[in-house]
């Protein structure tokens, strides 16, 4: 029997003919991924292994996101000490302020990773990276420390769900609406340690920007990470982006999977979560059919939903309007260079003029860290991946994850909407 993209780039990284699914192995990894919340810990096991130095200074990235610009003096004692690390051990890519950006949306544009790669992060969202055609996963952070020590992780070989994707998305139909349509089918552990492999004609429709998205949220399925072929999209990506040579590889024609969900896009409608899980999703249609839903805030940004295509889908709407009496708008760009790239082609300027805030690249709110807490009773149409019981402030707080498209559209009614409603 064939092998899936994700067995294959697992079995050249254990140095194996082939691996089937279950089966244990160790893999060699090309990049190691850590943050200002989940560093530290890995930092303090290394401490207590009594290990010196790093497996190799170039394939270890961190990215102090979460709190950053520091909100406080614990985030502040934490930054310092992956700061310190960084400068004893000369890491590579380690990101400060200034050159940071949220990690997921910043190591790709770095170019850090590319097709074929074994990537692990002391982040759930690692696996944003399959959008490249790599396998990429996240860990905790005693995994992150042995991976920083020895080069190498551990994996039990997932099986594979494949999603065969047709047809072509209606205007303000993203990659958001997919992912959240996906999960809304198979539920928050449809695809448990599963891989989560996207083929079929309609990926041609999908931009990089898409793809990112849909790969980020494959955890939120309870997938082990999501990826996708590598096409001409792919390539134009790297040609922009990445300098070091890297391998595509490709399903064989007799891989095994669990099951295949064909999936048409132009039968696709906007699609929103409701607390307090990612899979109880609503369309926009059952929303007006169920009754108008008043918000408090909307946050357009995230590792999710940050990046330019996201900034430009949220101002065509924005233009020449204003956020509804009662609502906060807050965007954030997910890079230093997507909020340049947002300044220059004026959408920064259609965002405050439409009556919205605009925060320094961040993490912030999604996970309830700061620049956008909710409070008791309050309400928040979000670009963001999770909306937890709590997840972004107080428990009694409402999250609904919604594209930028949705959320931008929501910010100027005063209630969950789409661009048809304007």
């Amino acid at each position: 029997m064939g092998m899936t993209m994700t067995q294959k780039i697992l079995a050249h990284a254990a140095g194996l003919p082939e691996v089937k699914a279950g089966q244990l192995i160790m893999a060699d990894l090309d990049l190691v991924l850590g943050n200002d919340i989940t560093s530290p810990v890995a930092i303090h096991e290394l401490e207590k292994m009594k290990v010196e130095g790093v497996f190799n200074k170039d394939k270890i990235a961190l990215v102090p996101d979460h709190f950053v610009p520091n909100k406080d003096i614990k985030s502040a004692e934490h930054c310092k000490c992956v700061r310190e690390f960084a400068r004893k051990n000369e890491i590579t890519n380690y990101f400060e302020v200034g050159q940071m950006g949220i990690e997921h949306a910043l190591l790709p544009e770095k170019g850090l990773t590319v097709p074929g790669d074994v990537i692990i992060g002391a982040d759930s969202h690692t696996c944003t990276y399959g959008a490249l055609g790599a396998f990429s996963t996240g860990v905790g952070s005693t995994d992150m420390a042995a991976g920083m020590a020895t080069g190498q992780a551990w994996f039990k070989v997932p099986s594979a769900i494949r999603f065969n994707i047709v047809g072509k998305p209606a205007k303000h139909i993203s990659g958001k609406d997919l992912i959240l349509h996906i999960i809304g089918m198979i539920g928050v552990d449809g695809a448990l340690y599963r891989s989560m492999e996207f083929t079929g004609e309609g990926i041609r429709h999908l931009t990089m920007d898409d793809r990112f998205t849909i790969a980020n949220m494959a955890i939120e399925a309870g997938g082990k990470n999501g990826i996708f072929p590598v096409d001409e999209i792919t390539e134009e990506y790297l040609k922009e982006h990445a300098t070091r040579p890297y391998t595509v590889y490709e399903a064989d024609p007799d891989a095994e999977y669990d099951e295949t969900i064909e999936i048409d896009l132009s039968t696709l409608r906007p699609t929103v979560s409701f607390p307090h899980l990612p899979e109880n999703t609503h369309t926009i249609d059952q929303i007006h059919a169920e009754g108008d839903i008043k918000i408090d805030q909307v946050v357009i940004g995230s590792c999710t939903n940050g990046r330019i295509q996201d900034m430009r889908e949220a101002a065509e709407i924005l233009k020449g309007r204003k956020v509804a009496p009662g609502v906060r708008l807050i965007v954030i760009p997910a890079t230093q260079s997507v909020y340049l790239q947002s300044m220059e082609e004026g959408l920064l300027r259609t965002f405050i003029e439409a009556g919205g805030v605009v925060s320094t690249p961040t993490c912030g709110p999604c996970l309830g860290g700061y620049m956008g807490v909710l409070a008791q009773g309050e309400r928040c149409v979000s670009t963001t991946n999770r909306n937890f019981v709590g997840r972004m402030g107080h428990v009694d707080s409402e999250i609904y994850l919604a594209s930028p498209a949705v959320a931008a559209a929501s910010a100027i009614t005063g209630q969950i909407s789409c661009p048809e409603d304007l």
